[in-house]
């Protein structure tokens, strides 16, 4: 029980210490690397929701750009017809959204593997679609989404990407700070128990369907307040702005993290948004060819992938924790 206390207080001075970085970087960043900061906030959120599910879990998600879609209408949606503040726009993301994964999860607990796979990523395929088909979602052009602009106690030079900043990273905070702590709960220990050896667990006295609906539906709820995040720093909701592209990338942004620890999400979310910036700068110094410009950054997530499977397969962080424990 000590032993308890002593890591949560050194967790709370942890998160604690990036509060502090955080507000320190948006004092001294430009209007570009607040947004940048923003998106970041909402990559580690959604990269969050997949380790959870896929890393303790053990189920495979290759569609959860199809949940940050539905997390983000809810909020749109919420504000339009609620007139609700943008907090409560984040909770009915949430709720919605682990609603909606509560009903996917309960079809899906039967599958595993590529099957489970298989149905995710075609829910990512068939969602935007199913978008259009709708007046309620604004078709292609879609719908509003406004975070507002930030209190005017802040100052004149407080802007609207800095309050996104701001947003964004206290969403994340609190969404790490509870996907830790349930992690260290019994939930977790059931979720890695489940992973590893179905029979076993189930010997144990783990229901196996309810573990994994359960997972599936907090694992939802975290990737609708990442859609909802996303969708307040583009202030527009629209089919377009989740493709499949962008499962893929939060797929991609959990293994560069470590698919089994949280610890790096931040190095998989910086990496995502980084590494166009740095294509392009390459490209520009290189040869300024636009065909160069938009093949290098999957050259680049290509190249990170291999190095990441071969080199430390369970992330950056774990290879770190074992060389320190020998």
């Amino acid at each position: 029980m000590h032993n308890r206390q002593i890591t949560n207080r050194h967790r709370f001075i942890g998160f604690a210490l990036i509060a502090l970085v955080v507000y320190i970087l948006s004092n001294i960043v430009d209007e570009w690397r607040s947004y940048q900061g923003a998106t970041v906030a909402v990559y580690v959120v959604a990269i969050a929701s997949v380790i959870l599910l896929t890393g303790y879990s053990g189920q495979i998600s290759l569609g959860h750009g199809a949940l940050l879609a539905v997390g983000a209408y809810s909020a749109a949606l919420t504000q339009i017809y609620l007139h609700a503040p943008v907090w409560i726009c984040f909770v009915i993301a949430v709720l919605t959204t682990a609603l909606f994964g509560a009903i996917l999860g309960t079809a899906a607990a039967r599958l595993s593997g590529p099957y489970l796979a298989g149905t995710t990523l075609a829910l990512a395929v068939g969602l935007p679609s199913i978008a259009n088909q709708f007046s309620i979602f604004g078709g292609e052009q879609g719908i509003s989404f406004d975070a507002g602009w930030p209190p005017l106690s802040f100052g004149e030079n407080f802007t609207q990407y800095k309050w996104f900043f701001w947003i964004g990273s206290l969403a994340a905070l609190i969404a790490m700070w509870w996907v830790q702590n349930i992690l260290r709960s019994r939930y977790g220990r059931s979720w890695r128990a489940v992973k590893s050896n179905e029979v076993a667990a189930e010997l144990a006295g783990i229901n196996i369907g309810r573990s994994k609906v359960l997972a599936f539906t907090i694992s939802s709820g975290i990737a609708g307040l990442a859609g909802a995040l996303l969708a307040m720093t583009m202030n527009n909701v629209s089919p377009s702005a989740f493709p499949l592209a962008l499962s893929f990338s939060i797929a991609t942004g959990a293994i560069l993290s470590g698919v089994n620890t949280l610890g790096g999400v931040m190095i998989g979310s910086v990496a995502l948004v980084a590494i166009p910036e740095i294509a392009s700068s390459i490209a520009d110094r290189w040869s300024g060819s636009e065909n160069l410009a938009t093949l290098l950054p999957e050259f680049i997530v290509s190249a990170l992938l291999i190095l990441t499977v071969f080199l430390a397969p369970k992330g950056p962080i774990e290879k770190l924790r074992s060389r320190h424990s020998k």
